[in-house]
């Protein structure tokens, strides 16, 4: 076998790239518990003046803040021998209240690989994976990923971008959120409109426990166990499904059923993760994150409830207002989009 150098060595420097991303995964995930990240935002430090306020030990400290300098997740001032964060990396890693933090999405990970060997049996037979089956990292993961998301866009921009709704919202409306997880979408938009009455809905009953204990103090929310395409109430003004469409295994069937439970005026609001309509449209960083997540949970929890169908993570807006058609929805348009995600709107 004669092997082209001049392509080799780009893919060896990709797969060393993606071995140092794996392997910091973990790193992550000490530096966010532990705090290690917050106390560097505090200002520069040497790795025993970190591990002094952080309560950890030195040697541990002084190879994470190199991995994480390697990796240019902190900043190395060699002179100085200090290790700090720039605005921008503590946006990234240390402050949750940013719109740009990303660490909790790296959660999430450490369940896809403490599941991988339930997928590499799914691969073999067909089946799917129990989202209640998955470790437990990967609820947590999820809801610290979207907040940063839901908390930055879903009350300034998504809704307002929605025919009539916020005005809906204003005087006191009744809205279901469907597939809402542990309901932080759903608390987000209870505590912006006290005058509304809000439902979460999902089947996964320790998501729901979790949600319920959550939103205790707010008298305008409740949760409830409940699948999309059979949950209680009608006369909803608003339903709304976050991120969380793609991973039924009956779309058509939540949408039909949205359908029903809506005034003849109410509004559907789907966000779902940002794609084109196309595999050629989604060969970019986004998408490929987007593809690995759902070849991990997304398709597997789609094909454990049956169905027939697995859109999976990238399924784009056409197949999107395909399904909400079918479902007999009438008008469906884009009403939004950020990087991660694309807000689409239909009406009956």
């Amino acid at each position: 076998m004669t092997l082209d150098m001049t392509k080799l060595e780009p893919l060896l420097g990709t797969v060393v790239n993606e071995l140092g991303a794996a392997a910091n995964a973990a790193l992550v995930l000490v530096g966010d518990k532990l705090g290690l990240y917050r106390a560097l935002a505090t200002g520069a430090l040497t790795p025993m003046e970190l591990g002094r306020k952080t309560g950890t030990q030195e040697r541990y400290v002084c190879e994470w803040l190199s991995a994480q300098a390697a990796s240019g997740f902190v900043t190395y001032d060699p002179e100085a021998g200090t290790f700090s964060l720039s605005p921008e990396q503590a946006a990234v890693f240390a402050d949750e209240e940013s719109p740009a933090f990303m660490a909790g999405g790296f959660y999430s990970l450490a369940a896809v690989f403490a599941d991988e060997p339930k997928l590499a049996e799914a691969f073999v037979s067909g089946k799917g994976i129990g989202w209640g089956d998955r470790c437990n990292c990967l609820f947590c993961g999820t809801e610290r990923f979207f907040r940063t998301g839901y908390k930055a866009h879903l009350v300034p921009e998504w809704l307002p971008a929605l025919d009539d709704v916020v005005e809906k919202l204003n005087r006191g409306a009744k809205v279901a959120d469907v597939g809402c997880g542990h309901g932080v979408s759903t608390m987000i938009m209870a505590k912006a409109f006290p005058d509304s009455d809000f439902t979460g809905i999902d089947f996964h009953e320790a998501s729901v426990a979790h949600a319920n204990e959550q939103a205790k103090e707010l008298a305008n929310i409740r949760f409830e166990v409940a699948r999309a395409q059979d949950y209680s109430g009608s006369n909803y003004d608003l339903v709304t499904i976050f991120d969380a469409l793609h991973d039924m295994g009956d779309p058509v069937g939540a949408a039909a059923h949205v359908r029903k439970t809506l005034k003849p005026d109410g509004t559907l609001m789907l966000v779902e993760p940002f794609a084109g309509n196309s595999l050629a449209e989604n060969l970019n960083p986004v998408g490929r994150f987007c593809y690995a997540i759902s070849t991990s949970v997304c398709v597997p929890a789609a094909l454990n409830q049956g169905g027939g169908m697995a859109m999976g993570a990238q399924a784009g807006e056409k197949r999107l207002a395909d399904v909400a058609r079918q479902g007999g929805f009438t008008h469906f348009r884009r009403v939004a989009e950020t990087p991660f995600n694309m807000v689409l709107e239909a009406r009956p």
